[in-house]
């Protein structure tokens, strides 16, 4: 009632590998692209008509295709909303995040806006996996390190102090001390937002610690690259460094 079966019917034939020979090569990106605009229009309650065709283009050969769904993966989720998502997307996305750099970029730019829409108990679960992202497989691809710091900045509210502090505190401190100045400073942004987090909920023990570490690890940096990160960070952050002092110091 939505739109004609033999549209529906073509737009589905479109992973069938003999029209790739035939029609187009792409068609499979084609199809992947337009699938989230296909799923918008018939809705959640008709996912069943293309739960099969994504899951086809999911593990397509081609990593074109499987980027293209990567990039829109987050798009899905709001449409099929939280049941469906934990159900049918989530094992994609973590098949997603295991593939190729130019295939994990695309759940990497988006990561907040999918990870805001799970579940607490399961959004935990990938505090674990984060810690991947710092490794790539090309060293030189500095800016997925940089969209890391980014995507982090904005996953710290998705997460209580204490996760911070024992996940994302250690990947924080690891891009920090990046070979690339873009992020290394990008991540003294993100060094500063995790003490704002702290400090916001009242937990004073860790950002301490956490001050303890950096004036450690930084400060008394034998290289002057080291100190300059420490000076950095204390520009970036003053307002949150000042209130630590003061806690401790009086």
């Amino acid at each position: 009632d939505i739109i004609p079966q033999p549209l529906l019917d073509q737009y589905l034939s479109m992973t069938d590998p003999a029209r790739a020979q035939t029609v187009d090569t792409e068609i499979a990106k084609h199809c992947a692209y337009s699938l989230p605009g296909v799923a918008l229009t018939l809705g959640r309650q008709n996912w069943h008509c293309l739960k099969d065709t994504y899951e086809t283009l999911a593990s397509d050969v081609q990593w074109k295709v499987r980027r293209t769904l990567a990039f829109s993966i987050h798009e899905l989720a709001v449409i099929l909303g939280d049941q469906l998502t934990a159900a049918d997307l989530v094992p994609i996305f973590n098949g997603f995040l295991k593939d190729l750099d130019e295939v994990r970029i695309g759940v990497l730019k988006h990561l907040y806006d999918f990870l805001k829409l799970l579940h607490a108990d399961k959004r935990r679960e990938y505090l674990y996996q984060l810690q991947e992202f710092v490794v790539t497989d090309n060293s030189r691809n500095w800016r997925f390190r940089y969209e890391l710091a980014e995507q982090l900045i904005l996953i710290l509210e998705l997460y209580n102090p204490n996760d911070v502090y024992d996940y994302l505190r250690h990947i924080a401190l690891t891009l920090c001390s990046d070979k690339v100045s873009e992020v290394r400073w990008i991540s003294f942004k993100l060094v500063v937002a995790i003490l704002q987090k702290f400090y916001a909920n009242s937990a004073n023990a860790l950002g301490l610690n956490f001050i303890n570490e950096l004036v450690v690890r930084f400060r008394h940096c034998s290289k002057w690259v080291g100190r300059q990160a420490f000076a950095f960070i204390c520009q970036v952050g003053m307002f949150s460094l000042c209130f630590y002092v003061y806690i401790k110091f009086g």
